[in-house]
């Protein structure tokens, strides 16, 4: 049982919480990363025991077009606010991953600086895929090159490259070294290649017990990442969609179908791996904007904190703000937030109180992080289901009809259940409870020895 097994996450995507500029002038460092400080307090006060921040090293404009991987991005400070924000996260039990950057860097990363002076003599022409020196860009480098998403600001990094390999794992054990770091969400993961994820995962077993290796992949089947030789475990873009769409479209098979299709990929069981689920993170719109009703804001949330796998929130979900993509543009979904804007959310604002409880009732229910999946009712609008450990069976309920529903499910292992949520309290009669749910709602039963 490794600490991720019973994480609960918070994402933040500092540049855009900060405020910083969306370009880097390199003309000096200014201190944003100490003005999240107070964020650590409200991270915990959440029920949230980990942290996904990044990216954070220096880059020239939106953090992915690393500049330099040893040295925090100048817009947030320096490796010492870093360093000691990491250590404060440590100090309130909060566990910390960022970005690792490495399927390609910026056009101002030394080795791609070096290849522009020098071109066929440069030291590092085979630090990057594809230069060709017949060709030409935009930028008129009098050279083309493989790149990311058909962007030429992300030079693609030869990864099978035993310099380029070894750079990247000794970067890591700095970043451990250096910032005592848990873990690693690799950018891109869906095209690094495998003996490279190999060797990240080698890195990872020799530099700290328990360094937890997430990719980024959003199709396939996730068990050609997910496994004992390369990650612990990937993004699970399969229920983000199903979570949000089968809302809207009143059709709870489909989120039941993603969960039985990722349980046959042999990922999120008990004795398996666990995916990173969520509802909404820095690059896809917020959850509150593409919900239809924004009622299902509860039952969704109920789902991503009771299914199987380790849930996320990114940071002002948990005010339930809205964030559409405008113009090709990701801004609106990475905006800079002050806390004290909110410090009347915990008692006023009904997303954060549920937040809040189910982050509290996650944190004391072992069979919510270990327990087996069995589905007990399933209809377009109402859906149930059982994790159990072996020693609680925990049963959420959940609704996403415009009226009020009632419900039969089997139940077993106790004469009476406890609404996690709600503190209503209904017996088991002939192995079922009935009991019923308000419209857009839901409810977390357990036995009632667990409910105490």
């Amino acid at each position: 049982m490794a600490w991720y097994d019973e994480a609960i996450f918070y994402h933040i995507y500092p540049l855009g919480l900060s405020g910083a500029p969306a370009e880097n002038r390199y003309d000096g460092v200014t201190h944003a990363l100490k003005e999240l400080t107070p964020w650590i307090k409200h991270i915990k006060k959440l029920g949230f025991n980990a942290l996904y921040i990044g990216p954070l090293f220096e880059s020239g404009s939106h953090g992915y077009d690393t500049t330099d991987y040893r040295s925090l991005d100048s817009r947030l400070g320096d490796n010492a606010d870093l360093k000691k924000f990491v250590s404060d996260c440590h100090k309130e039990g909060i566990r910390v991953i960022l970005d690792g950057v490495f399927n390609h860097t910026g056009r101002d990363f030394f080795a791609f600086k070096d290849l522009k002076e020098h071109r066929e003599n440069s030291r590092y022409r085979d630090w990057y895929c594809n230069v060709n020196f017949q060709g030409n860009n935009e930028y008129n480098d009098g050279f083309s090159y493989d790149n990311w998403g058909g962007y030429n600001l992300l030079v693609k990094l030869n990864t099978w490259n035993g310099e380029v390999r070894n750079y990247i794992c000794d970067t890591v054990r700095f970043w451990v070294k250096e910032f005592d770091i848990d873990g690693l969400r690799l950018d891109a993961a869906d095209v690094l290649n495998f003996d490279f994820m190999k060797a990240l995962r080698g890195v990872a077993n020799e530099v700290k017990p328990e360094f937890w290796l997430m990719g980024e992949v959003i199709h396939g089947e996730y068990n050609r990442w997910v496994n004992d030789g390369t990650l612990h475990s990937v993004t699970n873009y399969h229920l983000h969609k199903a979570l949000f769409s089968g809302h809207n479209d009143h059709n709870y098979f489909e989120i039941a179908h993603t969960v039985k299709r990722l349980n046959d990929m042999g990922v999120n069981r008990p004795d398996g791996f666990k995916l990173y689920n969520f509802t909404d993170n820095h690059d896809v719109e917020r959850i509150h904007t593409k919900l239809n009703n924004k009622d299902h804001f509860t039952p969704v949330h109920i789902l991503l904190y009771t299914l199987p796998g380790i849930p996320s929130v990114y940071y002002g979900s948990e005010f339930a703000i809205d964030g559409k993509k405008e113009a090709g543009s990701d801004a609106s979904l990475r905006p800079a937030l002050n806390l004290k804007d909110y410090k009347d959310a915990y008692k006023s604002n009904p997303a954060t109180k549920l937040i809040s409880k189910l982050g509290e009732i996650r944190r004391k229910t072992h069979a919510l992080s270990f327990g087996s999946y069995r589905e007990l009712l399933l209809t377009n609008r109402q859906y149930a289901f059982e994790r159990n450990d072996g020693k609680t069976s925990v049963i959420t309920a959940v609704n996403n009809d415009e009226n009020p529903a009632n419900l039969s499910v089997p139940a077993s292992g106790a004469r009476e259940y406890t609404g996690a949520l709600s503190g209503r309290k209904i017996p088991v009669s002939d192995g079922r409870i009935n009991f019923s749910l308000e419209a857009s709602d839901g409810e977390i039963w357990l036995p009632m020895e667990d409910a105490k």
